[in-house]
């Protein structure tokens, strides 16, 4: 719902909370107030209360502002939440809602009634006789939980939101509306010849949003980069604290040795380069005819020294900052040093606004529906209590009308019939209780009984797990259990992978993990492992969803030396696909049953699948300790013969070790103390749902008999052609 009196955008972010009130007058957007709250600690650090934080910075905002009497929009982030754009077919404009239904069945992982969906045309769409033809539509869905949780905090602030949106899609509608309004409202948009497109690229605290558009259409995407970035890669390489990092990150050029942090945050400069460079690319293959025109850089991270000259150079972009935006007035707000030191980060807000008062090019909301109706009625409440009143009082004057009459009456007449209700009444009661106690009763019976009986096989489930990841780990069988030398077998040479930890995490739905990212990450190892071995790959990686529901994923961290040059193919990220990825999708795992009979399974029977390498690192070289050194032999007695030194190849004489001067002496092989290897450090993830002995029993029963009766209408099939011939 539009406002004319003024809408409050309000961004909680991982450092700050930012807001903005707006409201409109004539064809203006004025900026009232607003207001920034930095936390003292980033929601992101180990040690923050993120919940405690923002419940302080949301009372201190409602002890600055007055958000009660205006309607208030709020974003969520971008990664929280799906954002799609499909072309539907031509269709009548009436029949989209029931086509965009059975887009959301299909491209929505959940049960809808367990999300929050709403869809939109976008702009330059076209509509003739009541039919869209070249046109495109918006599909956004956030889970309803993830929808609560960030509701939460303002709910207990006592700040009632009317419209959620997510982050990527405010920042559109502020570029739409204050960077490319003409083009949308004069320009019919020609899907064979678009115009140019911008891209922005805002930078978050821990992760950034990245959107491409030309005012018509839209392509988005969460990068997993942000500010915190830098912050983490000073504290690493200069051993500081957080905070410290912080600060020097801020103060870079008053920092007593400005080269030096600029130089340890390089690699996160590539790292975000590397990032955009290769979301760009994609946009471009699924948009051959777009034209990038410029990159726009928004949050306050863009303050660092140099950021914007990087990207630039490296993107070949024409690079700017949004610290101002072009039809956004209101001089007692934007000349306040505070807002215009931070002016970046506040694109968000705006846009927020701009969608609260009813002028942006998307409107939809993710604001569940059981909150509007609980809304609406509160609003008709007062209405509706004055009717009810008026209903009883009404009712209550003919109530005494009428006692007065039945008081005239003889009441003994029905005294009889009225206690053999009651009685009738409170036996009725008593078998109700004593029914409902014994369901309870039974109830927990059940529930008991299945603990009992389940417990046997749970309680083996991690002991069956911890010995299936073992013996998925590739070793070698050495003769006595010791390794040969590096000279009878070098490492370069050995096959074995070393496992340093194991770590695992809960999910309560999987789907969160398997992220766009990760989805991303997981074909492409897939078309990797095909060219070993084609049948663990399915023929279509398009069709592959991901896990949903609770389960585990374990993170397996390791090294190999298996790296010689002359096994190109075979070496580094190879070498673990061709190992241990691929017994950790087909290597049979022998496990007892409840006889004690030894029965291999397979991982995927155990529950373990989607095994993913989520690293493709290149070998490096680095020194180990040799085994066959022995530091005796580095030992040199001084005082030898005459005075003189021993040196390793000397004999007593002084001459060289089996030269003329050295009757009977032998030349010993030097041996140093460190080899120089190859090393090949990786990180393997593995989803793990579990399946208890009797489930997977089942399992291969249900497959053997569908087997058979597959054989069985094979071998029918087969007799009938015989016939017919």
């Amino acid at each position: 719902m539009a406002s004319n009196s003024g809408v409050w955008g309000i961004e909680i972010g991982q450092a700050a909370l930012k807001a903005l009130r707006c409201t409109l007058k004539g064809d203006e957007i004025v900026a009232e107030a607003f207001d920034y709250i930095e936390y003292p600690k980033m929601l992101s650090q180990p040690e923050a209360e993120p919940a405690e934080l923002i419940a302080e910075a949301l009372e201190k905002f409602k002890e600055r502002n007055d958000a009660g009497n205006y309607m208030v929009c709020m974003s969520v982030p971008g990664q929280s939440g799906l954002a799609k754009f499909f072309k539907p077919p031509p269709v009548e404009v009436k029949k989209v809602a029931d086509l965009v239904r059975y887009e959301a069945r299909q491209q929505i992982p959940f049960d809808l009634d367990d999300v929050v969906w709403d869809y939109q045309m976008m702009p330059g769409s076209t509509i003739e006789e009541g039919y869209a033809l070249e046109s495109e539509v918006g599909l956004f869905a956030m889970k309803r939980e993830m929808v609560t949780r960030h509701l939460q905090p303002m709910d207990l602030a006592g700040i009632e939101v009317d419209l959620v949106q997510m982050a990527p899609m405010a920042i559109y509608n502020m570029l739409a509306y204050d960077r490319m309004h003409e083009r949308i409202e004069t320009e019919p948009f020609d899907v064979d010849a678009p115009p140019s497109s911008t891209v922005l690229l805002s930078i978050g605290t821990d992760t950034s949003d990245l959107i491409i558009t030309n005012g018509f259409r839209i392509w988005q995407r969460s990068m997993p980069i942000g500010g915190n970035h830098f912050t983490r890669q000073l504290t690493k390489d200069l051993k500081l604290t957080f905070a410290k990092a912080e600060h020097l990150k801020r103060n870079a050029r008053e920092a007593v040795d400005p080269k030096l942090i600029f130089q340890t945050m390089r690699p996160v400069f590539n790292d975000m380069v590397t990032e955009v460079q290769r979301s760009i690319g994609f946009f471009r293959s699924l948009n051959k005819k777009a034209e990038i025109k410029e990159l726009l850089i928004a949050g306050n991270t863009v303050k660092m020294p140099g950021l914007a000259a990087y990207i630039g150079k490296n993107l070949g972009l024409d690079v700017h900052v949004l610290d101002r935006f072009n039809r956004l007035t209101g001089e007692d707000v934007l000349s306040i040093p505070t807002f215009r030191d931070n002016a970046p980060t506040f694109a968000v807000a705006y846009g927020l606004c701009l969608q609260g008062l009813g002028i942006s090019q998307l409107k939809n909301s993710l604001v569940p529906r059981e909150i509007v109706v609980q809304r609406i009625i509160r609003a008709k409440k007062p209405w509706a209590v004055a009717a009810v009143a008026t209903l009883m009082t009404g009712m209550a004057v003919h109530y005494a009308f009428t006692q007065r009459s039945w008081a005239k009456t003889h009441p003994d007449v029905w005294s009889r019939a009225t206690a053999a209700v009651e009685n009738m009444s409170k036996y009725s009661s008593q078998h109700m209780s004593e029914d409902e106690t014994r369901k309870s009763k039974l109830k927990y019976l059940d529930v008991l009984g299945q603990e009992v009986s389940s417990t046997s096989e749970r309680r083996l489930q991690w002991l069956e797990i911890l010995r299936a990841l073992n013996a998925t780990i590739p070793r070698t069988a050495y003769p006595d259990g010791k390794p040969p030398s590096p000279k009878e077998l070098p490492f370069e040479d050995r096959q074995d992978i070393h496992i340093t930890g194991i770590e695992s995490k809960r999910f309560e739905d999987l789907a969160t993990w398997f992220s766009e990212d990760v989805s991303l990450r997981y074909r492409e190892e897939m078309r990797n492992l095909a060219r070993f071995d084609k049948t663990l790959v399915p023929e279509d990686l398009t069709t592959v969803t991901g896990p949903t529901g609770p389960g585990w994923v374990f993170e397996m961290k390791g090294y190999h030396y298996f790296n010689s040059p002359k096994r190109m193919g075979s070496e580094g990220s190879n070498h673990v696909r061709r190992t241990l990825i691929t017994n950790l999708l087909k290597l049979p795992i022998a496990l007892p049953d409840k006889q004690g009979n030894i029965i291999p399974f397979l991982p995927e029977e155990l529950g373990l699948r989607f095994p993913l390498l989520l690293n493709d690192d290149k070998p490096v070289l680095m020194k180990i300790p040799n085994p066959d050194f022995d530091p005796e032999t580095m030992a040199s007695p001084v005082g030898g013969i005459g005075g003189a030194a021993m040196v390793p190849g000397m004999t007593p004489g002084g001459a060289a070790a089996g030269g003329s001067g050295a009757a009977g002496g032998e030349k010993k092989e030097v041996v140093p103390p460190m080899l120089d290897v190859l090393r090949h450090d990786f990180i393997v993830q593995v989803v793990w749902q579990p399946n208890s002995l009797t489930e997977r029993l089942l399992m291969r029963e249900e497959k053997r008999k569908a087997a058979e009766e597959a054989e069985q209408a094979a071998s029918e099939a087969g007799a009938m052609a015989a016939v017919g011939n």
